[in-house]
Formats: C-alpha cells, sequence, structure tokens
C-alpha cells in the first residue's frame, strides 16, 4: 500500500501487541495469560435470558439508545450502588462495549489540538481513539512500583488546550485503585479548568481487601461534567457479548449519542434484557465472583513468588504486574516474545500501554482471571525459567 494512502492519524491504530501474544500462544499452545478475558462464563440465568431473547426473536434493531428495560437497570445500579441517580430516557446510553463508549465521548469533546490528560500507563484504545479525534494525550505518572498518582504532575499539567480528563480507576494495567484523596485532586482541578471528565470505570466491582470504587461523579462539582463509562463484559463474565453504557446529563449523553449512532448504530439486541436482568438481580454472583477473584489473585501471587518473581500485588482488576528483571530480563517486550518459546506461557509487557517507554520497560502484566488448575500449570511452566 502507497504510504500516501494512509491518514496520519492513526499513528496508534495498528496491529496491537494483544493480537501478536495471541497469534504466539496459539503457534506455542501456550497458557495465555496476556488478553484479559475469563474463562468461564457469566451467571446461569444471565445466560438463559439471552437464549430465551435469541428463540422469542429479539434478533433485528434494538432502539439506538438501547432497549428501556437495560436502561433502567443500569439507572438503577447506579443509585442502589454510589446513590447516583439517572434518568434512563435522557442519561443513559447503551453502547457496543466500554471501548465504544470511550470511543464515542472522546470523539464526541475533543477537536483537533485539544489536550487529553490521562493516566499513564494507558489501555491501549485511549491513545488511538485521542489520535482519530485529533487530540493529543498527556500523561500523568502512575508509575512502578507502587503505582501511586503524583499529584504535582496532575496539577501542571492543565494549560490553556487542556479539554479533557479520562481517568481509569480501578486501572487497567497496574491493578490501582484511586482513593479518596486522588478523587478529591481530580475533581477540584477538573472544576477549577472547566474540563469534560471520561470515566472509565470498568472494573468498578472487581476490587480487593479494604479497596472501594468511588465514582468520581460523587464529588463536588463532578455530575454535570463527568460522564461514567462501564460494561457488562467485565462484572458479568460476557466479554464477548460487547455490552457498554454511559451514563451523563442529558446534554452530554445527546452529544455522545451522535457519534455512536454513526459507529455501530445499535449494540447486541438480545443480549440487552439478559444484561438488564443481571444488573438487577445479579448483586450476590457479582459479590462471589469478586471473592474468587481475589483468591485467584493470591494464588497467581503465590506462584509468582515460588518461581523468583515479585508480584506487584493489584487492589483491583483482574491484572497483576511483576519486575522481570530478577529473571535477568530488562526489557520487558524481550520477555514476553521469548516467554512462549522458552515455557509456554503469554503475557504482556507494560511498555506498549506508555508514551515514556522507559518507566515501564521492566513490567510484565499478568491476566489472573483463570480457572485455579489454569493459573497452577502457568506457574508450572514458568518454573522452567529458574532451571
Amino acid at each position: 500500500m502507497p504510504s500516501a494512502w494512509k491518514a496520519d492519524r492513526i499513528g496508534s491504530a495498528t496491529t496491537t501487541i494483544f493480537a501478536e501474544m495471541s497469534a504466539l500462544a496459539l503457534a506455542t499452545q501456550s497458557v495465555n495469560l496476556g488478553q484479559g478475558f475469563p474463562d468461564t462464563d457469566g451467571p446461569a440465568f444471565m445466560l438463559e435470558e439471552a437464549r430465551a431473547a435469541i428463540a422469542g426473536g429479539m434478533n433485528q434493531y434494538p432502539p439506538g439508545r438501547g432497549i428501556l428495560p437495560l436502561r433502567q437497570a443500569i439507572a438503577a445500579h447506579s443509585s442502589r450502588k454510589y446513590g447516583l441517580s439517572y434518568d434512563p430516557e435522557t442519561e443513559v446510553l447503551v453502547t457496543t462495549g466500554a471501548t465504544e463508549a470511550l470511543a464515542s465521548s472522546i470523539m464526541a469533546f475533543v477537536n483537533p489540538g485539544d489536550e487529553v490528560i490521562a493516566l499513564e500507563p494507558f489501555y491501549d484504545s485511549y491513545a488511538a481513539s485521542i489520535e482519530l479525534a485529533g487530540g493529543r494525550r498527556v500523561g500523568v505518572a502512575l508509575f512502578g512500583p507502587d503505582f501511586k498518582l503524583d499529584h504535582a504532575e496532575l496539577a501542571a499539567a492543565f494549560t490553556s488546550k487542556t479539554k479533557a480528563l479520562l481517568i481509569n480507576t480501578p486501572h487497567n494495567p497496574t491493578g490501582a485503585v484511586l482513593d479518596r484523596a486522588d478523587l478529591s485532586m481530580i475533581a477540584q482541578l477538573a472544576v477549577r479548568h472547566d474540563v469534560v471528565v471520561i470515566c472509565d470505570e470498568v472494573y468498578e466491582h472487581l476490587t480487593f481487601d479494604d479497596a472501594e470504587h468511588l465514582p468520581l461523579a460523587t464529588f463536588p462539582g463532578m455530575r454535570e461534567r463527568t460522564v461514567r463509562i462501564s460494561s457488562a463484559g467485565k462484572t458479568f463474565a460476557a466479554t464477548g457479548w460487547k455490552i457498554g453504557w454511559a451514563l451523563a446529563t442529558t446534554e452530554l449523553i445527546n452529544e455522545v449519542t451522535a457519534v455512536k449512532q454513526f459507529l455501530s448504530y445499535v449494540s447486541g439486541g438480545p443480549f440487552q434484557p439478559a444484561v438488564a436482568r443481571a444488573l438487577n438481580e445479579g448483586d450476590e454472583w457479582v459479590e462471589k465472583a469478586r471473592l474468587d477473584l481475589q483468591d485467584r489473585r493470591d494464588q497467581f501471587a503465590g506462584g509468582l513468588r515460588s518461581v523468583g518473581l515479585k508480584p506487584l500485588v493489584p487492589r483491583g482488576t483482574y491484572f497483576m504486574s511483576t519486575d522481570v528483571q530478577a529473571l535477568g530480563y530488562s526489557d520487558g517486550v524481550e520477555f514476553c516474545r521469548e516467554l512462549p518459546g522458552r515455557c509456554g506461557v503469554v503475557a504482556i509487557p507494560h511498555q506498549v500501554f506508555y508514551d515514556r517507554a522507559e518507566a515501564g520497560k521492566p513490567y510484565v502484566r499478568w491476566a489472573f482471571c483463570k480457572q485455579e488448575q489454569v493459573l497452577d500449570e502457568a506457574i508450572r511452566r514458568l518454573g522452567a525459567l529458574r532451571s
């Protein structure tokens, strides 16, 4: 293809590290702890609801904003869990996963030349979406080994060109959960500089120990400037369904909808009533899944220690990071590319999530949202690195 055919703005929208690592996993029959998806299904009643919807003929376009029962369930969930009320008629939008909600929100509010402040390392779709909108991302450090927000760097990141803040908590890939002090400062800065805030909260129910997810929209001055984004994929172990949502004021949701309608138009009709039921009836299932995942986290952390790696134990998400220098590697990309061939395990290098790649160079991300025996097998294989 002639280089002149390619649009300059899609520099980040190339083949991802996830595709490369997944191909390596297949080629080497590796245990894939790279891409973040569970290897068990969500609640049985939710799956049955989807089957019933398909059998009942719910296979054509749903309403553009999502079926009303799902929008009502999303609003009820927000009110029940966080005391945040949204009108399901005008303040809730169903999207094709959280990724579309993020892309639609970024493209709705970011003009060419605008700056978007985001926590670095970034989930990979952020970079692509900001570039597609013509914006410029400005990273604020959430660097290892403690993955704590740098408050001074955040305050200094604002300029006259800052248009939006993109906040992800619980945070992928680090597993950090922003605390009340972090979020209070973010809220004060957002109000002071009068910017819109896009919050990626897809791991809202995957927190561990004493960590608590606090939606930024609950802080003073934030409800009217915040787009809250989440999805069924992470909460209900249905990542392939791609049912996400955005919640915001009517004015903000109208802008996001204006973009979304020209991306996917509508989203997964027969899955929508199933997700509505899961949101309404699934609290007990979600809590059990959270505790089970915490057990898998602790199991995997112990296994990593046994093979000479120090786990940076996360407070949320289903990702754990390690510094691979203990195994004689200074470069996580090199480690991850060699790992499948050496012992049949796949992970993701941190540095692909950074603009300042050197900060992420020694770290590797592992997905521990797998069955107990799968994690045990991964650790058994990783043991070969010490021999």
